[in-house]
């Protein structure tokens, strides 16, 4: 099985990658930097993609003309930057332009790609993308547009699923909480500690291996009749 995982050189992606890896199928990864996150693995491959940047874009599409695509398209990569709604609109509009580019036009452009590719070549595909809590629960205002981005994905994902189900196509979300990982860290040296656990049902955030381990399941194509599904891991911070 070919995969394509967009944003593994930390954190989520680089977990749902490895674990991937570990199940010996073949990754093609992406990041801003052009250094592989697993140079040692010759069953990854890496692409230096950024995804705020339209020729970057274009150029992953690539991986969806090859002679043998990716048959499952994992949307991890995104972005979660604060914009006060004090600041003026210019710049809180920036700030949602490039938000709503690399979380949800992007994504959306891949997936359309990679689902042409599988019609022509009569693949039955998987489609898997990483939204969030905050695209059910909202977020704080500063990290509206990542809410907004994000809820979209999910609306995006369910269209999708509707759509191409005949054809032996799916389509999932995958929406954590805080997860243990570099993200959540800067989050805690700029909120504390309680912040991130203080709405949970358990003792901790969720470690990215869990995250990776539902991608693998649906990837594997296990739960074909759960398509359209969003899959909540957010330590029972919030109940769907």
């Amino acid at each position: 099985m070919k995969l394509l995982v967009t944003g593994t050189s930390r954190g989520i992606g680089f977990s749902i990658a490895q674990d991937l890896l570990n199940k010996d199928y073949e990754v093609i990864g992406t990041s801003r930097s052009d250094r592989s996150p697993f140079p040692d693995n010759s069953s990854y491959s890496h692409i230096k993609c950024d995804l705020s940047v339209e020729n970057d874009l274009e150029n992953l599409k690539k991986v969806f003309e090859l002679k043998e695509p990716p048959e499952v398209l994992v949307n991890n990569a995104g972005m979660f930057q604060e914009a006060q709604l004090n600041i003026n609109d210019d710049e809180w509009l920036a700030n949602w332009d490039r938000t709503l580019q690399v979380n949800l036009r992007s994504p959306a452009i891949l997936s359309k790609s990679a689902v042409n590719a599988w019609q022509k070549n009569n693949i039955s595909g998987r489609l898997i993308n990483i939204s969030s809590r905050a695209g059910y629960r909202g977020d704080t205002g500063e990290y509206a547009s990542y809410g907004a981005s994000k809820g979209g994905l999910v609306a995006f994902t369910k269209s999708l699923a509707r759509s191409l189900g005949k054809f032996g196509i799916t389509a999932y979300t995958v929406a954590p909480g805080f997860v243990d990982t570099d993200m959540a860290q800067g989050s805690i040296e700029v909120y504390g500690e309680d912040y991130l656990t203080q709405d949970l049902a358990l003792d901790s955030i969720a470690p990215p291996e869990q995250i990776a381990n539902i991608v693998s399941l649906l990837a594997e194509g296990k739960l074909t009749h759960a398509t359209g599904q969003t899959f909540h891991i957010n330590s029972g911070s919030y109940l769907i």
